[in-house]
């Protein structure tokens, strides 16, 4: 098997990037940037750290983020599995990317910058819920931003197909794999009602 060791390998095998793909980045939220990000509830938040890399799924019944200003935008840490892996990267290394997606659209917007951790109660009361903050909340200082050719997603066909989920494993069934006597087909069918308490 042959790899690619070298950037001068890569770079001759590729050759110069398209030069639209060279002018999209910005260094600031632009309004359509604004305008895309607040129509996005779903995003990918990746982190890296001593152990390795992390990508995780963050999202929202609205906009995903709060946009401070032009420089800087928080996402708040709900409920999740405590395993904080992401939260851990950031506190060690404070380099994040953000990839905001909005069902229907093909492409994407990325954001990268760095990103702080903070606790302060007003930061978390500002983003308060039925009474419920997030924990803690992430303060992203934009480095760059720009949107995705959307050639990945037309090619996945993520927005028109049906769904393809039926016959994978669920959940349960992942837990299961590791704990034999976990009963997967109860916490399956239980997780939507329950999950509904515990989303913020």
């Amino acid at each position: 098997m042959t790899y690619i060791e070298t950037i001068d390998e890569l770079e001759a095998i590729y050759g110069d990037a398209v030069p639209a793909a060279k002018a999209k980045t910005q260094y600031h939220i632009t309004p359509l940037y604004r305008k895309w990000i607040e129509a996005s509830r779903f995003l990918v938040l990746a982190t890296v750290g001593p152990e390795g890399t992390d990508a995780s799924p963050r999202g929202d019944d609205g906009c995903v983020v709060k946009i401070i200003d032009e420089k800087t935008v928080m996402l708040p840490d709900w409920r999740g599995n405590n395993l904080t892996d992401s939260l851990r990267n950031i506190i060690r290394d404070a380099r994040v990317s953000l990839m905001f997606m909005v069902p229907g659209s093909n492409n994407v917007v990325r954001l990268n910058g760095r990103a702080k951790l903070s606790i302060a109660p007003d930061i978390t009361a500002s983003f308060e819920r039925d009474g419920k903050h997030p924990r803690s909340v992430a303060v992203i200082k934009l480095d760059e931003i720009y949107f995705q050719c959307a050639k990945a997603l037309m090619r996945s066909k993520l927005w028109i197909s049906d769904d393809e989920s039926a016959d994978l494993p669920t959940a349960g069934q992942f837990v299961q794999e590791v704990k034999a006597d976990f009963d997967a087909a109860a916490y399956d069918s239980g997780y939507a009602e329950n999950a509904k308490k515990r989303m913020w």
